[in-house]
């Protein structure tokens, strides 16, 4: 059985090298020749990957144990660190970013399908705040790798050791188990999986969205400085991990579909008030509001998944579309506001964030309460 400590460790360690490899890259590029542009090909061939990953683990993991995925994930993380620290080339280190995506895929599916499971709101919700916590701690990683001489290699190196570490850990733990072979009532209707998915690709597209293009808005758009805005981003990224880590005690307490319910509205509300014209610091506040609001959704939407799906089988394969589903959101939906960005201009952005929340608002109240 896979513990809440070792899923969390798990979550803050696999966070470290995604959250760094934007720092990495400019020094990364040098060595392998490559031009700048080339980060978003392999930005797109990690995202593919861990998509078609997670899809995949969420069918296998019917029949096969959680905790094979998760370990085997880490491994291949392990190993794909170490590949791109070795590369000598970009298509080595293409190839690097492509497992990366595959073992990052099994393990996000594979965690959250044993959370949904096995955890209540609390420790689901503090799950995610370790990934949280992991994706601020390893830009300081690197910034102390960088500054003590050491080149973007060891970064590398060093990611890779701590993840196989996991992986020796997990390997070690025992075997989670099997998700996927209690039957209960029945299937759920196609339109409520459907309407899930909708929801955790536009949310986590919005929850990116803002804060990949939050510094250009608030500068461009709002008139703030560039220091201002820099810390208002951070606080942003600051306020998901806060989020996740005051509301699932709460939710635990009130109940997870209320604490969801007033999530998704706190989105919209929070996206609306980035509308509105005003001073830097009003659209800092909202920003805010949606950091704090849109927090607890991913993790809790599993939960309930996991609550009240009345077939264990199809929940185990909807969590693993749920994973596939937020890479897609995350990626694809940040993605295009930058082109609508490029042809209307920053002030686009605020309206097509409330537009998708409201969206979002829409597909959740629609779907059925039981």
């Amino acid at each position: 059985m896979l513990s809440f400590r070792l899923g969390f460790l798990t979550c803050l360690f696999v966070a470290f090298p995604g959250s760094t490899l934007g720092m990495l890259w400019p020094s990364a590029r040098l060595d392998l020749h490559a031009p700048v542009g080339a980060l978003g090909v392999l930005l797109i061939v990690g995202t593919a990957a861990s998509v078609v990953s997670s899809v995949v683990t969420g069918q296998l993991m019917t029949r096969l144990p959680v905790s094979l995925f998760v370990t085997a994930g880490t491994a291949l993380i392990a190993g794909a660190l170490a590949l791109e620290a070795l590369a000598s080339s970009l298509w080595v280190f293409a190839g690097g970013c492509l497992l990366f995506g595959i073992g990052f895929g099994a393990v996000n599916s594979g965690i959250n399908t044993h959370a949904a499971h096995h955890f209540g709101p609390r420790d689901i919700t503090w799950l995610h705040a370790g990934y949280g916590l992991g994706a601020m701690i390893g830009p300081l990683v690197v910034t102390a790798v960088i500054s003590s001489g050491l080149s973007w290699r060891d970064a590398f190196w060093i990611f890779a050791a701590i993840q196989a570490v996991v992986a020796c850990v997990l390997a070690g733990a025992g075997r989670t188990r099997h998700a996927g072979t209690q039957q209960k009532h029945g299937e759920p209707a196609p339109s409520v999986i459907i309407g899930t998915l909708a929801i955790v690709t536009v949310e986590t597209g919005v929850e990116t969205g803002a804060g990949v293009w939050g510094y250009l808005f608030l500068t461009e758009g709002r008139g703030l400085g560039p220091e201002a805005a820099g810390l208002a981003v951070a606080a942003y990224w600051a306020m998901m991990f806060v989020g996740r880590a005051l509301l699932g005690p709460v939710a635990e307490r009130v109940g997870a579909r209320v604490v969801l319910g007033w999530a998704i509205g706190g989105v919209a509300a929070g996206t609306g008030l980035m509308v509105v014209p005003g001073s830097g610091l009003g659209t800092v506040a909202a920003m805010m509001v949606v950091g704090l609001a849109a927090a607890p959704i991913f993790p809790l939407l599993v939960l309930t998944t996991g609550t009240h799906n009345e077939n264990a089988a199809t929940t185990t394969r909807v969590v693993g579309w749920q994973a596939a589903a937020s890479s897609v959101g995350g990626a694809a939906l940040p993605a295009g506001m930058g082109l609508a960005i490029d042809a209307f201009g920053v002030a686009v952005l605020a309206p097509l964030l409330f537009g998708l929340s409201v969206a979002m608002c829409v597909v959740y109240v629609s779907l059925p309460r039981h």
